[in-house]
């Protein structure tokens, strides 16, 4: 027949194989794109599997190039380069990622069969959930959503594929395949665009979206259950901690976090008003100091109680004296095991049950491990403000020995040779004048000294040679950091007889307004000084960089300094969605779902009552307008409405209703008619088209573009004589 010669309906074989090539190397990009924001070293291989899996796509004939000894030898070097992984670095989910990773480049330079494309899902999915469950961003959320539909269609692609492929001729081994050599993605578009049924697209469409809709309802309607610990994966993988939040840092480190501006902190807070305009993050103590190094003393070290485990950790404020303030904490993963606090506090509940040490002279909470995720703790009644009470401290400086430090060498300590030591000596008595300064009096003397001999800069210049960096830089006059400027007032402080010690953390944020949180960026690291305060029992907060930071962190807060920190940037913007992500998915528990299912409550009953006063509202309108008296105006315009009625309802009826863009609401008749001899045909063969060579005619003009049509008429003629000849054999054929 003369539309054998027309392009075929449903695709080829080869077209087939072409289209798994494509999608397999479509699921091998979005696997391998996980590890951006998994944090795990595989740079190279990630670079590898993407080159690979773009590569091959774009010249599918690359894959017989390559050597036959290759295969064979393929996954015994994978299982060795795998252990020598694992030897190497000792954790078993960087390596079985990389593992992944290599799997994935070898099965996009070698061409697929249909259990290697199952494997090509599976080892995707693998990445994408290992990244959800270590990061749990709202990245994850968008990739699986992508990759979930890219995988069903994959899988409808080999289904219907599987019968046109077993009944194609198979490809001699070692040879370009001819649906590789035949490639062009171009002409493949057109093809599916030709063939696609449009309603099924859309139709499948719809279900994925109702799926989806599906699942956000069972995550709102099912039990909760907390598993513990990101289940036990993060226990396969380790972090180190930023250089600058860790128990030893070096100059500069501090400094190098603020290079990076990528969120390191949010935090949801019951009143905005109640945070400082300057407010400081404290994380680490540091009291130890000795040639450009600062790093916590064992005496320091040993104000940790043991280690516990539990979901709740009492603090020292007492009740009497504890406000009504909550405040969440979203602490970013890969920031320290170190907690940011603002201070003292009444209580601290985790989301599920940790192992930390606290310790409650410094206000310091450290896990026993960095969080691998983002890590979310409440704290309750948090205490704000530039003195910290240390009770117990206050208590050891007091029966200190006249004239001496005996029980508290750690914030006295001046680990300096003798030149060293002399130069910081003048330099203090530059300070005080010779005169015995009270901790607040000497801050400030000590505050303005430093900035009026050095300016601020992430590149300072410290003078080399046989000197202390720090007391180099003192005596100097050049430009430094926060880390100088912190170090230097607490040697001279310490020289001056002053107990003190370094503080990191981060100072600053901004309040989001659009996801209403307060947020803390990387590039807010900082670094300060505490000194003791004998008279007030405490330690009092000094920073160098900021004049009057205790009048501004005591009394600056309020909705004027709440104003001035809104961001309304896009930044704010994304970030937004980054902590509705952490609020509605990742913290839901027993009682968001519990407020999330009393708001669609509250929506459907206020979207019921809404609808049901329309009604009643428009049916007494309607009534009122039947009971008025009809006159002539009254009687023409119901006519008039009634014939627009039935002009409408004959327009619809005879398919003169037309779209803006000139296409009909009703299908064409030649498929209608295709569609009417597909079901009479159906119905006398009890379903059975296999034998009927009309079938496939019928479904080109049912289904198919028109330049795929074979002759109508030709073709439903020979349909009528096909249904009569198969309702005589239905007739004639003895019923079994």
């Amino acid at each position: 027949m003369k539309a054998l010669e027309k392009p075929a309906v449903r695709l080829t074989a080869d077209e087939f194989r072409l289209l798994r090539w494509g999608l397999g190397a479509v699921l091998s990009v979005l696997g391998s794109a996980t590890v951006l924001y998994m944090e795990i070293e595989a740079p190279v291989l990630m670079a590898l599997a993407f080159a690979a899996a773009v590569v091959t796509a774009l010249r599918p004939t690359l894959p017989a190039h390559v050597p036959r000894l290759v295969h064979p030898l393929a996954f015994p070097v994978i299982v060795l380069l795998f252990a020598a992984d694992l030897w190497r670095g000792g954790e078993l989910l960087p390596a079985v990622v990389r593992l992944g990773l290599l799997l994935l480049i070898y099965r996009n330079i070698s061409y697929r069969k249909r259990r290697d494309d199952l494997q090509v899902i599976l080892l995707g999915l693998f990445l994408v959930i290992v990244a959800g469950v270590l990061t749990v961003s709202l990245t994850f959320a968008a990739h699986l959503l992508v990759y979930a539909a890219v995988a069903l269609v994959f899988l409808l692609v080999i289904t219907l594929g599987e019968a046109a492929e077993a009944a194609a001729p198979s490809e001699p081994p070692g040879e370009v395949p001819a649906w590789a050599r035949a490639a062009d993605w171009r002409a493949l578009r057109r093809r599916l665009a030709a063939v696609a049924d449009w309603r099924a697209v859309g139709l499948g469409a719809a279900l994925f979206s109702g799926l989806v809709g599906l699942s956000a309802l069972l995550f709102l309607a099912i039990p909760r259950f907390q598993f513990e610990n990101s289940m036990f994966i993060e226990r396969l993988v380790s972090r180190k901690a930023r250089s600058g939040f860790a128990e030893t840092i070096q100059l500069g480190q501090v400094s190098e976090i603020q290079l990076d501006s990528s969120v390191a902190l949010s935090v949801d807070v019951t009143d905005q008003t109640r945070i400082p305009a300057i407010p400081y993050w404290r994380m680490l103590v540091l009291d130890d100091y000795a040639a450009g190094v600062f790093r916590q003393s064992p005496a320091l070290r040993g104000q940790f109680r043991g280690e516990r485990s539990a979901a709740v950790l009492p603090g020292t404020v007492s009740r009497d004296a504890r406000p009504a303030d909550v405040w969440t904490f979203y602490l970013e993963a890969g920031v320290s095991r170190y907690l940011p606090l603002i201070g003292p506090f009444g209580s601290l509940r985790f989301r599920e049950t940790v192992a930390f040490r606290h310790a409650p002279g410094p206000s310091l909470v450290a896990l026993r491990d960095e969080p691998v995720a983002m890590m979310a703790y409440r704290v309750e009644a948090p205490q704000q403000g530039a003195l910290l009470p240390d009770p117990e401290f206050a208590a050891r400086w007091a029966a200190r020995e006249p004239g001496g430090s005996r029980g508290t060498p750690s914030y006295t300590r001046l680990s300096l040779r003798g030149p060293d030591r002399e130069a910081l000596r003048k330099a203090a008595l530059e300070v005080t004048g010779g005169a015995v300064l009270s901790a607040p009096e000497f801050a400030r003397r000590a505050g303005e000294w430093l900035r009026r001999r050095h300016a601020y800069s992430l590149s300072p210049s410290i003078p080399r040679g046989d000197v202390d960096p720090v007391v180099g830089w003192l005596v100097s006059d050049g430009a430094g950091h926060c880390e100088l400027f912190a170090g230097s007032l607490v040697l001279l402080a310490r020289s001056a007889g002053l107990p003190a010690r370094v503080i990191t953390g981060f100072r600053g944020g901004s309040w989001n307004a659009y996801s209403n949180n307060f947020t803390v960026r990387n590039s807010e690291a900082h670094a300060w000084a505490e000194l003791f305060d004998e008279a007030a029992g405490g330690w009092r907060r000094v920073d160098a960089l900021q004049p009057d930071s205790t009048e501004q962190a005591v009394g600056g807060s309020g909705p004027a300094a709440a104003v001035a920190r809104v961001d309304r940037s896009w930044t704010a913007r994304l970030d937004s969605l980054r902590v509705f992500w952490y609020r509605r998915i990742v913290s839901f528990d027993d009682r968001a779902q519990a407020e999330a299912l009393r708001t669609v409550k509250d929506v459907a009953r206020d979207s019921s009552r809404w609808l049901v006063d329309g009604l009643t509202r428009w049916v007494e309108s309607a009534r009122g307008w039947l009971t008025e008296p009809w006159d002539a105006r009254r009687w023409g315009s119901g006519i008039g409405l009634a014939g627009l009625i039935a002009l409408a309802a004959w327009m619809l009826r005879s398919g003169r209703w037309r779209w803006r863009s000139g296409s009909r609401r009703r299908p064409d008749p030649v498929r209608r008619e295709a569609a009417r001899w597909l079901e009479h045909l159906r119905r006398e063969t009890r379903g059975d088209l296999n034998p009927w060579h009309i079938a496939a005619d019928l479904e080109r003009l049912r289904f198919g573009a028109p330049a795929t049509w074979p002759d109508p008429a030709r073709t439903f003629s020979e349909a009528r004589r096909a249904v009569r000849t198969a309702r005589r054999i239905r007739r004639t054929t003895p019923k079994a």
